[in-house]
């Protein structure tokens, strides 16, 4: 499906049109081309569904679709299988079914609301189905996976700030792909949520020509902190159906990495991950600074290049 909110697409048009997010949501004849690794469901995410629209992968949480609408479609999306389908709607039959699976396994202490996007639902729903979360007491954080502040930033009125800061423990997975969707309007969104006490992470995919080079990843972190949005993930993008033309190589994202640890904050620097196919969860990919042994203690690398060592106690 293709949809792009009026807002967003005025980055897309006009004399500061972006192309770079253009490539992110305008569909191209790229998309037709399959390739034998990919897959409709890489992740696997069906196989661990125990009830519709829950996904139970990891021990201690879950992922619950809310619905699968978004305010704009991400062409390398890992649900591109179900968002915008009308396979799962806001019905509290089958949420009501989630729920009770969730009070049934008190391993279960954190919940992830994603879909679709939590955030296209309006005040009410969302209210009811925090509401409902809350009230199990196994359950100690709730979190919402969403890229409205990026692509439909009026949505974060004080009225959805009020009720969501009623829900604490609650935390907010922010997706942002390039530093020009850091406009004035996204800026206002996060630091609304982030005065109502709302600890927000990003979420970033790392896409080919549109931000795979250390300058713009650089310069994404920079504004994603000075909108008080700490950078959390960096994804080396899924293999869906029709996805090589955005996919990199491994070793760019390694390159990205590189370019930032001891070149920047700390706080600018996301966990680099691929989400491994058939349900393997995410895994952290790092340069290699640990070099190894010798009769100094550890052998380290750092980031420009240099070797130290570190003695260690054995």
């Amino acid at each position: 499906p293709l949809s792009i909110t009026p807002y967003y697409m005025s980055l897309l048009t006009g004399q500061d049109a972006s192309p770079a997010l253009r490539r992110t949501v305008v569909p191209t004849v790229n998309e037709f081309i399959k390739m034998p690794e990919e897959a409709d469901d890489p992740l696997s995410e069906e196989g661990h569904s125990p009830v519709p629209g829950l996904v139970h992968r990891y021990p201690d949480r879950v992922l619950l679709l809310t619905v699968d609408f978004c305010a704009t479609y991400c062409r390398y999306c890992t649900r591109s299988r179900i968002v915008g389908r009308g396979r799962i709607l806001f019905n509290r039959r089958r949420l009501e079914q989630a729920l009770d699976y969730i009070r049934g396994t008190t391993a279960i202490r954190d919940v992830l609301l994603s879909g679709g996007d939590p955030l296209t639902l309006g005040d009410e729903r969302l209210n009811w189905l925090l509401t409902q979360l809350r009230q199990i007491k196994h359950v100690e954080i709730i979190r919402i996976g969403t890229k409205v502040p990026a692509v439909l930033p009026q949505r974060i009125t004080p009225q959805l700030v009020r009720m969501l800061r009623k829900h604490h423990p609650l935390f907010m997975s922010l997706h942002f792909t390039h530093p020009n969707e850091c406009t004035h309007e996204t800026f206002r969104a996060c630091q609304r949520l982030a005065d109502a006490g709302i600890p927000l992470g990003s979420q970033t995919v790392l896409l080919r020509t549109v931000n795979d080079d250390v300058d713009t990843m650089r310069t994404l972190m920079h504004q994603l902190l000075r909108m008080r949005v700490r950078p959390y993930y960096l994804y080396q993008c899924d293999p869906i159906s029709g996805s090589a033309h955005f996919r990199t190589p491994v070793e760019k994202g390694l390159e990205i990495i590189r370019g930032l640890r001891g070149h920047t904050s700390g706080y600018a620097v996301p966990t680099y991950v691929i989400d491994a196919p058939c349900g393997g969860g995410k895994i952290p990919m790092t340069p290699d600074y640990f070099q190894g042994r010798n009769e100094g203690g550890i052998v380290l690398k750092n980031y420009e290049g240099k070797y130290f060592n570190y003695p260690e106690v054995i």
